[in-house]
C-alpha cells in the first residue's frame, strides 16, 4: 500500500517516545542529588527543579509529536475497525489530551512535594482522570482487538500497556518510599509505549496481521 501523508505522521508516535526517554534519562544531570530510585518523574519538571528547562528541551517533541500521532490515527480508523477499537482509541486520545494540558497547566509547584493548589490539581485531578482514561481506554481496546482475530497483536500491546500501569501503581503503594521511583516509571511510560505502537500500526495503515 502506497503511504499518504497521514500514514507517515505515524512516524510521531515513536519520535514522541524517544523525547520522553531523553527527557527523563538525561534531565537528572541537570538536578542535583536527584535519585531515580525514590523519585518520582514529575520532580523533573516541577516549577522549581533545576532540571526545568533541560526537560523542556528535551521533551519538545514529547507532546506535539504524540498528540498529532494520535489525533491522525483516530481520522485514519474511521470506518475502517470496529467500534470498540474505535471507542478505545478515541479514548485514549482523549486522555492524551488530558494529559498533555493538565500537566501543562499544572505543574509540581516543589520538586517532591505536593501542597499547592496546582500540585493538588497535578496530582489528584489530571493523574487521577489520565489513569482512569488509560485504563477504561485500554480495556476497551483489548475486548475489541480480542474479539477480532486480525487485531489480536494490537490488544496484545494494550494488555502490555495496562499490566505496565498495574505494576506501577501497585508498585508505588508496595515498595520502601526509597524505591518508588522505579514502579512509578513503569506507569508513566506505559501509555508513551502505546501511543508509539498506535503510530507504528499508523505508519503500516493498521495493515491486518
Amino acid at each position: 500500500m502506497k503511504k499518504t501523508l497521514i500514514n507517515w505522521l505515524g512516524i510521531l508516535g515513536p519520535i514522541s517516545l524517544l523525547s520522553y526517554t531523553a527527557a527523563v534519562i538525561f534531565s537528572p544531570l541537570a538536578y542535583p542529588n536527584y535519585n531515580w530510585m525514590a523519585q518520582a518523574v514529575s520532580d523533573l519538571s516541577a516549577t522549581n527543579a533545576p532540571s526545568r528547562m533541560l526537560w523542556i528541551q528535551l521533551a519538545s517533541l514529547y507532546n506535539v509529536c504524540g498528540i498529532v500521532s494520535i489525533m491522525a490515527v483516530c481520522i485514519f480508523i474511521q470506518q475502517k475497525l470496529n467500534k470498540m477499537l474505535r471507542l478505545g482509541i478515541y479514548l485514549f486520545a482523549a486522555m492524551n489530551w488530558i494529559s498533555s494540558v493538565g500537566y501543562a497547566m499544572f505543574p509540581l509547584s516543589d520538586s517532591g512535594k505536593a501542597e499547592a493548589f496546582q500540585d493538588i490539581m497535578h496530582v489528584y485531578v489530571v493523574t487521577i482522570l489520565v489513569v482512569l482514561l488509560s485504563i477504561i481506554s485500554l480495556v476497551v481496546i483489548m475486548v475489541g482487538g480480542y474479539r477480532e482475530k486480525s487485531y489480536r497483536t494490537l490488544a496484545m500491546w494494550a494488555t502490555i500497556a495496562l499490566l505496565s500501569m498495574f505494576a506501577g501503581a501497585i508498585g508505588t503503594v508496595v515498595v520502601p518510599q526509597e524505591y518508588f521511583g522505579i514502579p512509578e516509571r513503569f506507569s508513566v511510560f506505559a501509555a508513551t509505549g502505546f501511543n508509539a505502537v498506535l503510530g507504528l500500526y499508523l505508519f503500516r495503515g493498521f495493515k491486518k496481521s
